[in-house]
């Protein structure tokens, strides 16, 4: 994203016999970029797999916020493959602002039905050492992980997220509309919360 040229769709274009189109010298850096990878582990567990169905799949998007994914909505993550569900990859002018570019994205990313590592990077994304560039690929052998474990969610808005849901339960199925519903992608039909993870939140 600091360059500004999709790589993959060049190795794509050259392997089709197209010409590369542009020279080093083309070529310019501008800005900050990062990426966080989405894993479907448990941070608290020494970052264990975790299997399940992917019960909400919601990427964010926007401007300087790419996510690259093989997974959707009703997917089932299983132990016969990489547990990685997507790499969300930002830009921005400065460090500083993709640190925050990266969190909100991370912020928005809804993925229920398997434990992530969501909560982890948006601890990590926000901690000061990360913020300031000084940290090294061994930079968690020497910390406790729990210093970045997500805080306990809050009570009255954990009630309020279960009454919604549900309402939205009973309301669809008293309108008939849960039986009718068919998704897209995985043939499931009624409820998809119901149908997916037997139960919601």
């Amino acid at each position: 994203m600091i360059t500004g040229i999709d790589i993959v769709q060049k190795q794509f274009e050259v392997a089709a016999g197209l010409p590369l189109g542009l020279s080093q010298s083309d070529i310019g850096i501008t800005g900050h970029s990062m990426e966080a990878r989405i894993y479907a582990e448990d941070p608290s567990k020494g970052f264990l797999p975790a299997i399940g169905d992917l019960a909400m799949w919601r990427a964010p998007a926007g401007p300087g916020i790419r996510v690259d994914t093989g997974v959707r909505e009703g997917d089932a993550v299983t132990v016969d493959f990489d547990p990685m569900l997507a790499k969300l990859i930002v830009h921005a002018p400065t460090r500083t602002a993709a640190a925050r570019r990266l969190d909100n994205a991370l912020s928005d990313l809804r993925a229920l039905g398997v434990i992530t590592n969501i909560g982890f990077l948006r601890q990590m994304t926000t901690h000061p050492d990360f913020i300031s560039g000084g940290i090294t690929t061994d930079y968690l052998d020497s910390r406790n992980i729990s210093d970045f474990a997500e805080p306990d969610p809050d009570t009255a808005t954990l009630v309020a997220i279960a009454a919604a849901a549900s309402r939205f339960g009973l309301d669809r199925a008293g309108s008939g509309s849960s039986e009718s519903f068919v998704d897209e992608h995985t043939g499931h039909s009624g409820d998809p919360f119901r149908t997916l993870t037997r139960s919601f939140p």
